[in-house]
């Protein structure tokens, strides 16, 4: 009888020595979250780590948002390349940064933030939904449930007007969001890694690099009193 099974050969994997760190970004359309993607990519990669992106897109008029996924680890010495998640798993991510502040919310009822490990990384403005817009009157969804939430479910939060601090320096609320994730220490890497990166990119760099200093610092004096 032919024997169909298939066998793994588990050693030329070798042992797991170490989790990767994953991280979910959650943008609508235009809000660069395919650029802040590749930039965390990037970051990983120029510091020798090994990195990998995913994304799924959600669907139009404002009903979903797209989830881009990154996992990042240390290259092993012996060569071996790290086999990477493809999703991001409930309870088992470090970093989720959301570029509305519903998509926040949509993020925790996903699981994917929660109070043992995540850093939630958010900007809380908001861009409104298609069943907002739609009732005679007020329609806009009430977010102090977020807010709420948010208070019992990230063990890090990072939550401000993004948006408003990237026009106000120029450029787009990506680049706001990734000077926050360097401000948040969530990551071991140096704050002129991330410049490098920025500037690799070759465009919009002196008013992306300006929205990055200014999420930097603004996550750095915290929440206001």
């Amino acid at each position: 009888m032919r024997d169909d099974t298939i066998k793994l050969d588990l050693a030329s994997a070798g042992e797991a020595t170490e989790r990767p760190i994953s991280i979910a970004i959650v943008a609508m359309g235009g809000q660069g979250g395919g650029v802040l993607t590749g930039w965390i990519v990037e970051l990983a990669e120029s510091q020798g780590w090994v990195g990998q992106s995913t994304s799924v897109p959600g669907v139009a008029q404002r009903t979903g948002a797209t989830i881009y996924y990154v996992e990042m680890m240390k290259a092993q010495e012996n060569g071996r390349h790290p086999i990477l998640a493809q999703m991001p798993t409930p309870g088992d991510v470090d970093v989720v940064i959301a570029a509305e502040f519903m998509e926040a919310g949509r993020s925790i009822l996903r699981g994917l933030v929660t109070p043992d490990r995540t850093t939630l990384i958010a900007s809380n403005h908001r861009a409104l939904a298609v069943i907002e817009k739609m009732p005679p009157g007020m329609g806009v969804a009430d977010s102090g449930a977020v807010d709420d939430a948010v208070g019992v479910t990230a063990k890090q939060k990072i939550i401000f007007d993004m948006n408003e601090l990237a026009v106000r320096n120029g450029s787009v609320i990506s680049a706001s969001m990734f000077g926050s994730l360097a401000a948040s220490g969530a990551l071991p890497f140096t704050r002129e890694s991330y410049h490098e990166v920025i500037r690799k990119g070759g465009k919009g760099v002196e008013a992306s690099i300006r929205a990055f200093h200014a999420a930097y610092d603004r996550t750095l004096k915290g929440p206001d009193p």
